[in-house]
């Protein structure tokens, strides 16, 4: 019998990035089912008027969601490297688990504001709020599980 140790899912990030990639196409969903884009084309719309340099970055829904999708195919053929501790990957995962946790943050905030600008107020709880606490926590568990995985990387 293995020595729980030595396992490939106790020394990877594996099973980490595998929940994280799951919770993200999880909130995917949750931003098309619950009208995301409206709310953030809006937003951008009014901060775009009230500072010039502020980029227009207003999207359609068909170019956002084929361009989450991809992210998230992209995100999980890349998870048997994350059980095999790619030192490659390491990265890319700080940087994945990084956004996650600033996304969910954010819509966890703007859920409690009850909007994104002064001119944009949701009705009802944000778009995106529902799948927010388990993106804030998936990511929390990535960083965890990079940092124990650390001393375990393979040459």
């Amino acid at each position: 019998m293995r020595d729980q140790q030595t396992t490939p899912t106790a020394s990877s990030f594996g099973t980490s990035w595998l929940l994280l990639c799951l919770a993200f196409a999880m909130h995917v969903w949750d931003e098309a089912a619950h009208d995301f884009l409206s709310y953030y084309n809006s937003t951008v719309l009014a901060l775009y008027g009230h500072f010039s340099w502020f980029p227009r970055m207003d999207m359609h829904v068909r170019t956002w969601l084929a361009a989450l999708l991809v992210a998230n195919l992209v995100l999980l053929v890349l998870t048997p490297w994350a059980y095999r501790n790619a030192r490659w990957l390491r990265p890319l995962a700080y940087v994945f688990a990084g956004i996650q946790l600033l996304n969910g943050t954010g819509h966890i905030l703007a859920a409690i504001r009850g909007r994104t600008v002064p001119s944009v107020q949701f009705e009802g709880p944000a778009p995106g709020v529902y799948t927010a606490p388990l993106l804030v926590a998936l990511a929390a568990y990535l960083f965890w599980a990079l940092r124990k995985s650390r001393g375990r990387l393979p040459n």
